[in-house]
């Protein structure tokens, strides 16, 4: 189980190691307060400019708060990012976890086996729905191409341009490796990375959340809500749904609309009449 972290210095995005810095370290919590200590992973792996992938320790599930060490650059001391807070585990396909979308309902952690398993079934149906209006996949695929020569100069290896493989969606070098005679074994990760894509997992998360809270037996659910019930008991009204586009309403899926995949085609030409009714030549 993996855990890639970006480190913030000076409030911007900032990598250590070219000035001769380094990540050192991860620890997890099982609280807000950092207080007990749960386990922790050694220094990261660089896998490329502003990217380190620390290996994270087995872990039961649930939440976990975590704190990042690093040294900005040689000779300085070591800086502690204490805003780190994971949902583990990772890796499962998923955009979002159960533990945020318990947020959504309310329900208190930690989250027992039954509910985290009612609530990763939400998120897949809801996720689903998403796959289905976009036509494609909320998961990158890892790729792997042997043996590519990069093209000369190169400035960055973590570039895609600079190597000479063409893909049909969004593309990022995930590592590569020296084969020792001039070319290299690279790992692209291609596709749409949509635990990346604060708009997406807002919407999984907010769908997820209710249709489980609609859901008869549903974790967290309520039905819908009354505001008033008569004396007499004859009657009932319910609180009205924020309307779409208001605030507290759950965003709706054409916002997602910009992540559709763009389909590139040939442009067609009109059919051609049999010889000898046309001639032998298309005209432009």
């Amino acid at each position: 189980m993996f855990y890639d972290y970006q480190p913030m210095f000076g409030g911007a995005a900032y990598d250590p190691e070219p000035a001769g810095g380094q990540v050192h370290d991860l620890v997890l919590y099982s609280g807000p307060d950092r207080a007990t200590e749960v386990a922790r992973a050694g220094a990261a792996a660089r896998l490329r400019a502003g990217a380190y992938r620390f290996t994270l320790p087995d872990v039961p599930p649930g939440r976990y708060w975590a704190t990042v060490t690093f040294t900005p650059s040689s000779g300085t001391q070591p800086v502690k990012d204490p805003s780190i807070r994971l949902d583990l585990p990772l890796g499962l396909g998923l955009v979002t976890s159960p533990e945020a979308v318990a947020d959504e309902l309310n329900v208190p952690l930690p989250l027992t086996p039954a509910q985290r398993d009612s609530l990763e079934t939400a998120i897949r149906k809801a996720q689903a729905d998403v796959v289905s209006y976009l036509g494609r996949a909320l998961a990158p695929q890892v790729v792997t191409r042997q043996a590519l020569t990069p093209g000369w100069p190169v400035d960055d290896f973590a570039d895609a341009d600079s190597w000479p493989v063409v893909f049909d969606d969004l593309v990022q070098v995930l590592a590569h490796r020296d084969r020792g005679d001039g070319t290299y074994d690279v790992d692209f990760l291609v596709g749409l990375d949509g635990a990346a894509e604060e708009p997406i997992v807002r919407y999984v998360t907010a769908h997820a959340a209710e249709s489980e809270r609609q859901r008869p037996g549903g974790v967290g659910a309520t039905g819908r809500r009354v505001s008033s019930v008569s004396a007499e008991g004859q009657s009932i009204s319910y609180e009205a749904s924020p309307a779409p586009g208001q605030a507290g309403a759950p965003p709706v899926i054409d916002t997602l609309v910009r992540y559709k995949r763009l389909l590139l085609g040939k442009p067609s030409t009109p059919a051609r009449a049999p010889w000898p009714y046309s001639s032998s030549r298309y005209r432009r």
